[in-house]
């Protein structure tokens, strides 16, 4: 499993987890420009799934992150979601 970071200059979808189909277990949303995905897929999978959901036009960023990332004014349960799928030792 893997979280990816994924940020768009286009509001990122609120039903991207729900009625979406994507290659992910769960999307945490940040904000709306900003979300958390977890997934078992490949960067390339989780990349298109989510730009297939903006607008053509919309800029994308979507990178793994690994290990718990230093956050600071986040939605509160973020860090610990994050925590929670950790790998251990980073």
């Amino acid at each position: 499993m893997t979280v990816f970071v994924a940020w768009s200059d286009a509001v990122i979808p609120a039903d991207l987890d729900g009625s979406s189909n994507g290659p992910w277990r769960e999307v945490r949303r940040v904000e709306e420009h900003l979300v958390l995905v977890d997934s078992t897929e490949s960067l390339s999978r989780v990349f298109h799934a989510v730009k297939w959901e903006l607008p053509d036009d919309a800029a994308l960023l979507v990178t793994p992150c690994d290990g718990a990332p230093k956050i600071r004014y986040l939605p509160s349960g973020t860090q610990s979601w994050l925590r929670a799928r950790a790998v251990p030792g980073t």
